[in-house]
């Protein structure tokens, strides 16, 4: 298997399935429409859904019936960047090599675009009773996709983030650092790679445990982020370096030092992998891209 070569296929496939989802740009709606789709046109690794669908694939999941939740999946995660980009937020002015959206929108439209995916990622994710009306395993699906991208995952994980800001850096703990991550951060992974796993039918000791993989892969995504952010630069991430600092966060690396932080990339991402070949079906490309996950450079 050549892995540049088969990433390459599948986010083409990915960004296929996104842009049968996207709404149309038309009506009095239409600018944040645009707005929207500006956002989620902007490109990126299209990590959740592609984790979706492998895990999918790996459980022997058939049909298109995962489709709906990948474009879901890409349209929250992109709704949260786009708040998280916002003056009030990080004030950040480029993402993915392009300006944000609420630099060429303007803030009052870039909040309603964001509320807009969430609201739309929903209503795509619902599209998947029309393709299978019977197959209860979409209201299960339904019900991670809410509750992780919610108050007690990325919604959760985000508040605590924000103000931890505020706080004194020496009452920043490493168990609040590791919830900020757990949920801002992996719930989002966490849930691709289990409606993944719920929509093939696998059983529930083993979406428990690719849980666990996404938790994992979550926290040492989070992690290679913070290290990307001092060692990283325009050029290569498509966004400035050095935000966390201007807006005086404690990361990972600030409060563990460099070396641990990329001693336990590498020791989440090992256990990620060897959690996941303890289940009998084997996908080699899953496997690859959790190993790329470690030495990613953005």
């Amino acid at each position: 298997m050549n892995y540049k070569v088969e990433i390459k296929s599948k986010v083409k496939e990915i960004e296929d399935i996104i842009e049968k989802y996207l709404p149309g740009e038309a009506g009095y709606q239409k600018t944040v429409i645009e707005a929207m789709n500006y956002s989620v046109n902007a490109g990126g690794k299209r990590l959740r859904p592609m984790l979706m669908k492998e895990v999918f694939t790996l459980f022997g999941g058939k049909g298109e019936v995962i489709e709906p939740f990948m474009a879901a999946m890409e349209m929250i995660h992109t709704y949260s960047l786009v708040h998280d980009d916002l003056p009030a937020m990080d004030d950040d002015e480029y993402r993915r090599g392009r300006k944000t959206t609420h630099v060429v929108y303007g803030e009052c439209m870039a909040i309603l675009a964001g509320d807009g995916l969430l609201n739309y990622a929903f209503e795509t994710a619902c599209k998947a009773f029309d393709l299978e009306p019977n197959n209860k395993n979409i209201g299960r699906a339904m019900q991670i996709l809410a509750k992780k991208a919610g108050i007690f995952g990325m919604i959760g994980g985000q508040t605590a983030d924000i103000e931890a800001e505020t706080m004194e850096k020496d009452k920043i703990t490493s168990d609040l650092l590791l919830f900020i991550h757990k949920n801002k951060t992996a719930a989002l992974i966490e849930s691709s790679m289990m409606i993944g796993a719920v929509l093939a039918g696998a059983k529930e000791e083993e979406v428990n445990a690719i849980e666990k993989i996404g938790y994992n892969i979550g926290v040492a995504f989070q992690i290679q982020d913070d290290i990307l952010d001092i060692t990283g630069s325009l050029e290569v991430l498509g966004k400035m370096t050095g935000s966390d600092e201007k807006n005086n966060k404690v990361t990972y690396v600030s409060l563990n030092g460099m070396e641990k932080a990329k001693e336990d990339v590498e020791k989440l991402s090992k256990e990620a992998l060897t959690l996941l070949e303890s289940f009998r079906n084997k996908n080699e490309f899953l496997n690859e891209l959790i190993k790329e996950l470690i030495t990613r450079e953005k």
